[in-house]
């Protein structure tokens, strides 16, 4: 019998990402962060299922990503902002990454996908916020 896959986050990029881009965009420095901000709000697409993580992105939204949670080997996290948003990075078992960059709510997400991995990747995933195995 076959496990209904169930949606637990379907959105884009946090909205302050765009916001902090489009005030660093008013120097010539921060010009690229805008354009990187913009270009994530308007082509990146998270979805966390109950069964694996679904990134859509690239040239309009035209390439996607679908990791299950038994391919991922480690997940390490950073909080951005004021902890409303943060980024994640998976780590797979064959050694590629996966960035998710501004993921809104990145701690519920981050729990809720370390809860799916296996003892050995939960043990050496966590946040660069947070001590290790210090979860709250």
């Amino acid at each position: 019998m076959a496990i209904k896959e169930e949606v637990i986050f379907d959105g884009k990029p946090h909205i302050g990402d765009l916001i902090s881009g489009v005030l660093l965009g008013a120097t010539i420095v921060g010009l690229p962060l805008f354009v990187g901000a913009l270009t994530r709000r308007l082509w990146v697409n998270y979805r966390i299922t109950n069964r694996r993580v679904i990134v859509t992105g690239g040239f309009r939204g035209r390439e996607r990503s679908d990791i299950v949670y038994k391919e991922i080997a480690k997940v390490v996290s950073v909080p951005r902002g004021l902890g409303g948003r943060g980024d994640m990075v998976l780590t797979l078992k064959d050694g590629s990454r996966l960035e998710m960059r501004s993921v809104p709510n990145f701690r519920k997400i981050s729990d809720y996908i370390l809860e799916r991995l296996d003892a050995k990747a939960r043990e050496v995933s966590g946040s660069l916020g947070k001590k290790r195995g210090a979860r709250a």
